[in-house]
């Protein structure tokens, strides 16, 4: 620090006054430190805030990426998991990935049509209801529905009836399977489906066959084969299920985006059936 004396005052005053200058550059100091340490406080609780934010957001968003919920899938009366293909791709992912000895396959007996799987890695016995739900799964979702058919046959095999293996001469698409041995059958499966709105914290949008979905939730609506497009429906379906609810519960049916509806709804024209 740089002294200036005065040489108008004494020797005593301009010592005085460099002492004062002085104090008051140590305060400025220590209030520079405090007000530096504070900062640094600030600073560290952001970014340890920002941590335990990124972190939260993360478990979350790994806690949604469940392997299923790429394919088409629904938890059945019984608590089993039921997962299907969307397409070629997903198809051929269910089977050679995630096929396990346990499990049930399922298909309708029609050109265009995903395979559906009972998860079973408990060995349990799986009852006539889930055979049942499955079923409708595979039929509804097969190329029956936008063809306007009532009904579909379906089989169901174990895993290790399901191969990729051609027989000589023959050709396998992508999404295509090779199903030897004998067949469960379960004939004339009505294609009718259901999909409803669980109102918990959030609304979560459930589809699957009628009976699963009734064992999740009151505020559904049953569909069919009909003359609806799929947004159409989609619309439908919020407006008939807002009239069985409450008009708080109401409300928040009806802000769901359609499209969360549209993925329950089978490929083909619907209509909601009475």
């Amino acid at each position: 620090m740089d002294i200036e004396l005065d040489l108008r005052k004494s020797a005593v005053e301009n010592a005085r006054n460099c002492y004062e200058k002085a104090k008051k550059a140590r305060e400025k100091v220590k209030g520079a430190v405090k007000a530096l340490e504070e900062t640094k406080l600030r600073i560290s609780n952001l970014s340890e805030n920002s941590i335990v934010e990124k972190e939260g957001v993360r478990k979350k968003t790994l806690k949604e990426r469940r392997w299923f919920d790429k394919f088409r899938w629904f938890e059945s009366s019984d608590g089993f998991l039921v997962v299907g293909g969307r397409d070629a791709v997903t198809n051929e992912i269910l089977v050679k990935k995630h096929l396990e000895k346990n499990d049930l396959v399922f298909h309708a007996d029609i050109q265009g049509a995903p395979f559906f799987v009972v998860k079973n890695s408990g060995n349990r016995s799986v009852p006539e209801r889930t055979l049942k739900e499955a079923a409708e799964a595979a039929a509804s979702y097969s190329s029956a529905w936008k063809k306007g058919h009532g009904s579909c046959d379906i089989y169901y095999v174990n895993p290790d009836q399901v191969s990729k293996k051609a027989e000589s001469g023959e050709y396998i698409p992508k999404g295509g399977f090779m199903v030897r041995g004998v067949k469960n059958w379960l004939r004339n499966i009505e294609l009718k489906m259901a999909i409803g709105f669980v109102l918990d914290d959030a609304v979560e949008v459930v589809g699957g066959p009628v009976s699963a979905v009734e064992a999740k939730t009151k505020y559904y609506a049953r569909i069919g084969v009909g003359d609806l497009k799929s947004k159409e429906l989609a619309l439908e379906i919020k407006k008939e299920v807002q009239r069985k609810t409450s008009r708080e519960d109401g409300a928040r049916i009806k802000n769901v985006s359609l499209d969360e509806i549209q993925k329950y709804v089978p490929n083909g024209k619907s209509r909601i059936l009475s």
